[in-house]
């Protein structure tokens, strides 16, 4: 069972930024892939920025040019580094890892958004 903690969740001001990390408990180069999730109140949850094995990686049309997923072997550790936050992005942050068809999600992160 693979487990996740996401840390690095808070509150900024619009314009600002912060760095989630995602810490696995195993190696995080077993996994097809790694990924943020996000859900807002109200909202489904929605795929943010994911890395696959291969290092190729994908985001949201919404996070583009703002967001960049990194990932750390050695550390087992996956980042998200969010600049230039807006309001809109005030959600709960996830963690996902998927390995063999299997989903392992974190507990979450707040960040919260002030305009």
């Amino acid at each position: 069972q693979v487990q996740l903690v996401e840390s690095g969740g808070g509150l900024v001001q619009a314009g600002g930024s912060l760095r989630l990390s995602c810490a696995a408990s195993e190696s995080i180069f077993s996994m097809n892939s790694m990924g943020w999730y996000r859900q807002a109140p109200g909202k489904q949850r929605e795929s943010v920025a994911i890395i696959f094995n291969s290092g190729v990686t994908n985001y949201a049309n919404s996070v583009k040019g703002r967001f960049t997923i990194a990932r750390d072997n050695a550390e087992n550790t996956v980042y998200l580094q969010m600049n230039s936050l807006k309001p809109e992005d005030t959600a709960v942050y996830y963690c996902k890892a998927v390995r063999q068809l299997r989903n392992y999600w974190g507990q979450g992160t707040q960040v919260s958004v002030s305009s």
